[in-house]
This record gives C-alpha cells, sequence and structure tokens, in this order.
C-alpha cells in the first residue's frame, strides 16, 4: 500500500489504487492537500483507529443535476413548505451532527474530530459549504460538502426529521444547476442517492471531467441564493 509522508503534497497516480478503491495512505488532512485531493477526484475517509485512507473508487457514483428525481411524495412536502432552507449559515453545526447522527450498520462515525476541523478550515477558506435545513427554528437536517468549478463534491448529510435532508439535498441541486453546476461527486453508493437520481461512472470519465473542471472559475466564499 502507498505511504505518503505528512511533509511531503502529493498523490500517486490512480493506477495506484486497490480493487476497492484506496489510492493510499497517510499525509494530512491540512489545506493544501485537502484542496489537491478534490481537484484529482482523491477523497479521505477512515475510523478514528485507522491512517488517513485516501479512496479514487472506480466506478464512481455522481449525480448530474439534470437527472435529479424528484417522487410525487417529495414534491408535496416541497410544497408545502415545512421546511426552510439556509447555506453557510451554521457549517459546524451541520458537521457536528453528520457525526453524531446514528446510522444503520455503523459504530461509530468516520468523521473524527482531525475530520471536522479540517473541514471547517476548508470553510473559513470558501471551499466548503453546508446546506441547513429548519422547521420551526429548529436545524432539523443538512448536508456538507467542497466545491470546486462546476462541480459539488458530497461529503455527508443528516436528517432529524423524516425527509429533512432530502428536501435540502433537492433544494441545493436545484439551486446549483440554475448557477450552471453540471456534476454532483458522491463518491459511493447510497440507496438514498440512487433514489434521487445518482448513478455510477467509470473513473476515467470522471477524471476527464475533472480536467476540464479545474479550469472553471470557482465559487470561493460564502454561498448564498437568493
Amino acid at each position: 500500500m502507498y505511504w505518503i509522508p505528512e511533509d511531503e503534497i502529493y498523490f500517486p497516480d490512480h493506477t495506484y489504487a486497490d480493487e476497492n478503491g484506496i489510492l493510499a495512505l497517510g499525509g494530512d488532512l491540512s489545506p493544501k492537500r485537502l484542496i489537491l485531493a478534490y481537484r484529482n477526484g482523491i477523497f479521505p475517509w477512515f475510523n478514528e483507529e485507522d491512517p488517513i485512507i485516501w479512496w479514487s473508487p472506480d466506478p464512481r457514483f455522481v449525480l448530474y443535476p439534470k437527472d435529479l428525481k424528484v417522487s410525487k411524495s417529495m414534491r408535496k412536502v416541497l410544497q408545502k413548505e415545512e421546511f426552510q432552507f439556509t447555506f453557510d449559515t451554521d457549517f459546524g453545526a451541520v458537521v457536528q451532527n453528520c457525526q453524531e447522527v446514528k446510522r444503520n450498520k455503523q459504530n461509530g462515525t468516520w468523521i473524527t474530530n482531525d475530520m471536522h476541523e479540517a473541514y471547517v478550515k476548508m470553510h473559513e477558506l470558501g471551499f466548503a459549504h453546508s446546506v441547513e435545513v429548519w422547521q420551526n427554528g429548529e436545524l432539523v437536517g443538512g448536508l456538507y460538502g467542497v466545491s470546486f468549478g462546476k462541480c459539488f463534491f458530497g461529503e455527508s448529510m443528516f436528517a432529524k426529521v423524516s425527509n429533512a435532508s432530502k428536501a435540502g439535498f433537492i433544494t441545493f441541486v436545484q439551486n446549483l444547476a440554475n448557477l450552471g453546476f453540471d456534476l454532483i461527486d458522491c463518491q459511493t453508493e447510497t440507496a438514498h442517492l440512487a433514489s434521487l437520481g445518482a448513478g455510477f461512472v467509470s473513473r476515467n470519465e470522471f477524471l476527464k471531467y475533472l480536467g476540464s473542471n479545474n479550469k472553471e472559475e470557482t465559487w470561493v466564499g460564502k454561498w448564498s441564493f437568493d
């Protein structure tokens, strides 16, 4: 397995990834390394007792905004306007809730304190963003991720009440589509995102897209879709 020293900011070629998509171990979670990682289709995902694990899965699970599926039941939920949505209003709280939420078939969380701190730094630099979903003044759902060019790289989402995360995700994707974003990186498959229209592309296709996307201007700073 390829090991990256903490004092060297680089990643090996994607061909070093194993059959599970693990590309390398080690390094750190500095903004400089995270920016390099996302621009090259690589992301960290590891448990607290593990070294940092860097991934480049093949195939890649993505969503094209034009393919977003909104069910009749979700249309009714959105029409009722039972949720309110904000963007980059409380990034830290969204990450904290994603860290603490109980998930099926998972013990503990992969969002370690170091991961939390790293993405807060990315947010302060204007590269990481959050969606907050509110109900009666309470934060009941949300998601966060990283954005470069016309691509949003999703990291995690949470919901405290039914449909909160779906409503937030749908609203967010619709807003991104209006701004000309053309891809949401979902990283790995989930039934939740598949139901919303996400599907697989090959790693080569994904990396080819990123090559073009890296030439696009990045919207740095706090997001607002008013």
